[in-house]
């Protein structure tokens, strides 16, 4: 499928400001594609920064090139001052401290905010919207981007679905309104907990992935699938989340995207690891299995795939040791 991006897709769109909070592999490219639908694109990211300041000087990155009219500053007063849309890609710990420097510094009265990072905080296990939420948003204002998709195969026209998800249908439908286009069918999410607890867990699952693919075992990678999504509906459900969610658009619709992609960071860092070699790139699973692993203690949940990961990674076990905990556990009936 070609798409060709030299002109908005959709001259009947609602023409919007959007401000871009993060420089990195997916804010560059939202950045660009928002650039595409012709709405007002503003980029904001922080001096020193090797990302941003690649940006800056050469208005490309090894992603996206980007156009005159996106702007870019190191100033995020003026970054969310005009903003009618906010979307914030950052690393999923550093979403708190974002969050103080907007809500400190910006007036966020009127305006949307849209999370695009897939993890969950592991000093309190709390969820990004709900991070949010405690900075003062109203739940009407945040909504939540989540799905499979890889900006090198977003940016050579492949399309794929995605989902927004929120607190308010409302705003869902707002949202899906401004950045719908070919290239990405949107669906409406109706469960943010799902949603947000279903997107970070495949992180996890594709740090397995890479640690099967590293250990020449891809075959098991169904078995992961099938007890992978399992074990997070079963978490979903007990956080009072729909567990439908781990077998849509947020989880399992994702897997192809993270455990099986050459793009897939986290798959890359498991079978770096697999392989004894490390692995530089951000791979958010690495910090949502601790805190995955925290919140099913927490509440009570089997989580036995999460947990293995999670006990690799802080003892820096043997991939070997991890298969072997798993296949050594007691039997079960397939569908527990």
């Amino acid at each position: 499928m070609s798409i060709n991006y030299s002109i908005p897709m959709d001259y009947t769109r609602r023409k919007i400001r959007v401000t871009v909070v993060g420089c990195g592999r997916w804010g560059s490219f939202l950045a660009w594609y928002a650039d595409q639908l012709g709405h007002k694109v503003t980029v904001y990211g922080k001096a020193g920064e090797i990302s941003y300041e690649q940006l800056s000087m050469t208005r490309q990155n090894e992603y996206v090139r980007f156009s005159k009219s996106i702007e870019l500053t190191t100033d995020i007063t003026r970054a969310i001052k005009t903003a009618d849309v906010v979307i914030v890609s950052v690393p999923s710990q550093a979403f708190r401290n974002v969050m103080g420097d907007i809500r400190g510094k910006c007036d966020m009265t009127g305006k949307y905010l849209v999370t695009c990072m897939k993890g969950i905080e592991i000093s309190t296990g709390k969820r990004l919207s709900e991070i949010a939420l405690e900075f003062g948003l109203e739940s009407w204002q945040i909504a939540v981007w989540a799905g499979p998709g890889h900006v090198q195969e977003f940016t050579v026209g492949n399309p794929n679905c995605m989902l927004i998800d929120g607190y308010e249908r409302s705003t869902v439908e707002r949202i899906i309104e401004y950045f719908k286009s070919p290239l990405i069918r949107f669906y409406y999410g109706t469960d943010v907990i799902g949603t947000e607890i279903g997107a970070a867990a495949k992180n996890v699952m594709g740090i397995v992935a890479g640690v099967l693919d590293g250990m020449n075992l891809v075959t098991l990678k169904g078995a992961l699938m099938a007890r992978g999504s399992r074990e997070v509906a079963r978490l979903i459900k007990q956080l009072g989340g729909n567990p439908l969610s781990a077998y849509g658009l947020c989880h399992l619709g994702d897997y192809e995207t993270t455990l099986f992609s050459p793009h897939s960071h986290n798959r890359m860092w498991g079978e770096n690891y697999a392989k004894g070699k490390k692995y530089d790139k951000l791979a958010e699973g690495v910090h949502t299995a601790r805190a995955m692993a925290l919140l099913a203690d927490k509440h009570g949940v089997d989580m036995p795939i999460t947990c293995a990961v999670n006990t690799m990674i802080l003892d820096k076990l043997q991939p070997r040791a991890m298969m072997e905990q798993l296949f050594d556990r007691t039997l079960k009936d397939d569908l527990v």
